[in-house]
């Protein structure tokens, strides 16, 4: 539904602000109360039995039988490996109790009746792809008017964006896409971006959260189709005391292989595992930040995040924000679910190792920093688990590779000592050295089955549903799920020993930073590769060298772990190719019902993609606002009206209108400005119009 160009000039960036109070909270004291604390049902505490008594269950015999495999009397290396090889143990039978755990969930419905709750669709973007991000949300804005939503919804971008050419790409895009979206888009973009997301998401709340009840929040490259999210209005609102729904997004858009392996793991495996989550959290979930539906008002009471005292990485903004927030949620009586039946939730994925990678580097300082909130009062012993399940998913690393590394140490104590086999002189019978080969070999096979049964639990209940026809059929799913498992098992040993560096670099001080998220990544070059992955080889390597020289038959039980190691950058560069993505889909490998028959919402997001303006770029690309007829104007009319600027910023506009004031043309003005001032210009309408007459 294309507007006329007069109408959208007289539509204000922002909505008239409705303000709602979120102050910030002290975790340290009890909190206000919304309702009476709920109390989870008897399917709930099932399932909490089944996947927390059986991973305790699987802990002690664990325990029990490593500890009769060293006899009596182990060495203090042998409970070196006891302690590492427990928690270990335990965190892969997890998995597998969580899976058993799904048999207890139960499938929530969508209540029929009238709905009048006001939705906001809130996009958060910092430096990213506005084209594709806006495009999404032009997309959504059709389905919500054909889901009968257009009186009751808006859509809100809040951006973070500090590069100018990037600030500018932003508006033309909203600009052309207020043309083609029959809902409000509403757009803004903050003078300065403290605290992150939390602080974009607070902002919103504070100005205009007293507008709407409920907000749907999404990723850059996140989106929910128009019936997901009139589903989860209606539930919202069928629950006067449900504060937050999660979905389970399902990943979309894959091309490298790296890529489609991550799309495949979380189209097959992600429900079932979504099912067991689901089913022990009860209406004490967790967010993950995206792709949820959350009540404005008992997220404003409950959510007004603290900085954590001290300096990051374990002090400042609170960065895995969303785990903080629900249990916030719980903690002041409000019900936090997964509803893991929804299949309308997409979201992209990372294209390559060093892409995951480097998102994972922010996920491990923001899961660690939850150990300082242990102390929560008033938190719910399920956001607990759900902390230090954060936490373990990344402490597991270091973990994984102390276990090897005693496993290494004790082997070489074996082989280059002497038993003693009298250590006391009037001995009369000697002291065997006991080591049952056998028991480990059999503690080694379980491991591998509890670590390997969901993977295939999940790859046979697809073949009794539509996912291994949509997939391919039942052959083709099975040997993706086969060429998985054996991809992931090359990748395993690296991002073990790249999780345990970033774990020792935050412990040593180090914060991760902002950087923008990489959304379409490309083949890193081998110099990339070699550059991240040599230390990754030359350990492999020698380790290989070592134990050929010493015990060749531990060459047999490691070759995964050291196969991965050494074609680390083999791995980490062709996995990154969507040429062999590409190979794969061809032969039916890794293919989701997504890539067979595209959601309506993308294949539309695509289009609108299409006729959106050409992104500007750099310096060149601002010299072209200048160029094109109207594109200040239409500029200027997302611009915040007489923003209250901190002083830095008052200073970069004097300074930026006098360099404009010599120079001769609009390059030259933009080669004096720095980037903060080139921010003032394209901030200020008046330093604009300034600009613009300049010669060209």
């Amino acid at each position: 539904m294309d507007q006329p160009s007069e109408a959208l000039a007289a539509i204000p960036a922002t909505p008239p602000e409705s303000p709602l109070a979120m102050p910030v909270q002290d975790f340290g004291a009890r909190p206000r109360q919304a309702f009476a604390r709920h109390r989870n049902g008897g399917r709930v505490w099932m399932a909490r039995l089944v996947a927390f008594g059986g991973m305790a269950v699987i802990a002690a015999i664990g325990f029990l039988q490593m500890l009769r495999t060293f006899g009596d009397d182990p060495t203090p290396m042998q409970w070196a490996l006891l302690v590492l090889f427990v928690p270990t143990f335990a965190w892969v039978g997890f998995s597998f109790c969580n899976v058993l755990a799904g048999l207890f969930a139960s499938d929530p419905t969508t209540p029929d009746g009238p709905n009048d709750a006001r939705v906001a669709v809130v996009m958060p973007i910092y430096h990213e792809d506005a084209q594709k991000s806006i495009g999404l949300l032009t997309a959504l804005a059709r389905e919500l008017e054909r889901e009968g939503m257009a009186h009751r919804a808006e859509i809100f971008v809040l951006s973070d964006s500090r590069d100018p050419a990037i600030a500018v790409n932003e508006t033309l895009v909203i600009d052309a896409a207020r043309r083609l979206s029959p809902l409000p888009i509403w757009y803004r973009r903050r003078i300065t971006n403290e605290d992150r997301k939390t602080g974009n998401i607070g902002e919103f709340i504070r100005r205009w959260g007293g507008r709407y009840d409920q907000m749907v929040v999404l990723d850059a490259d996140s989106i929910m189709t128009g019936a997901t999210i009139r589903d989860l209005s209606a539930r919202m609102a069928a629950d006067p005391r449900l504060a937050l729904i999660q979905t389970m997004p399902i990943l979309v858009g894959g091309e490298t292989i790296f890529a489609r392996l991550t799309q495949f793991a979380g189209r097959v495996y992600g429900p079932m595992i979504a099912r067991g989550v689901s089913a022990w959290s009860g209406d004490t979930g967790n967010f993950w930040g995206h792709n949820a539906i959350i009540r404005l008002a008992a997220f404003a009471g409950a959510c007004g995040l603290p900085r954590l005292p001290g300096k990051p990485p374990f002090g400042g903004t609170i960065l895995s924000h969303d785990f903080v927030e629900a249990a916030a949620l719980c903690r002041a009586g409000w019900k936090v679910r997964l509803d893991h039946d929804l299949r309308g939730s997409f979201e992209g994925c990372p294209p390559t190792l060093l892409d995951m990678a480097a998102r994972e580097r922010r996920w491990a300082q923001g899961n660690l920093q939850h150990s300082r909130l242990f102390g929560m009062r008033g938190a719910r012993a399920i956001t607990l688990a759900h902390f230090a399940i954060g936490i373990l998913g990344f402490a597991m690393s270091p973990l994984w590779l102390a276990l090897i590394l005693v496993g290494l140490v004790l082997s070489a104590t074996v082989l280059l000592s002497t038993p003693e086999y009298f250590p006391t002189a009037y001995q009369l019978f000697p002291d065997w050295p006991v080591f049952d080969a056998r028991r480990m070999f059999w503690l080694f096979v379980a491991a591998m089955a509890l670590l390997l049964l969901p993977k295939l639990i999940a790859t046979f209940r697809a073949w009794m549903r539509p996912l291994a026809r949509n997939s391919g059929g039942p052959v083709r799913i099975f040997a993706s799920s086969l060429f998985e498992i054996l991809l992931s098992a090359l990748i395993a040993p690296v991002q073990m020993l790249i999780q345990t560096r970033q774990i020792y670099d935050i412990l040593r001080g180090r914060d991760s930073g902002w950087n923008a998220q990489v959304r379409a990544g490309s083949m890193p070059d081998w110099n990339v590769v070699i550059a991240r992955h040599w230390v990754h080889v030359l350990l492999g390597i020698g380790t290989v060298v070592v134990l050929a020289q010493f015990s060749p038959a531990q060459l047999i039980w490691l070759s995964p772990i050291l196969a991965g190691l050494i074609l680390s950058p083999v791995t980490s560069r062709y996995s990154a190719s969507p040429i062999f993505g590409r190979w794969a889909r061809m032969r039916g490998l890794l293919v989701t019902p997504e890539e067979r028959d595209p959601p309506a919402i993308l294949s539309e997001a695509n289009a609108v993609v299409r006729s959106m303006p050409r992104p500007l770029k750099g310096s060149d690309g601002l010299l072209r606002l200048a160029d094109e007829a109207g594109a200040i104007d239409r500029h200027i009319a997302l611009l915040p009206v007489d923003p209250d600027l901190p002083q830095d910023k008052r200073l970069a506009r004097i300074t930026a209108g006098a360099k404009i004031a010599h120079a001769e043309t609009r390059s030259q003005a933009l080669g004096f400005l720095t980037r903060d001032e080139t921010d003032a210009l394209v901030s200020d309408p008046a330093l604009l119009r300034q600009w613009s007459v300049l010669a060209s």
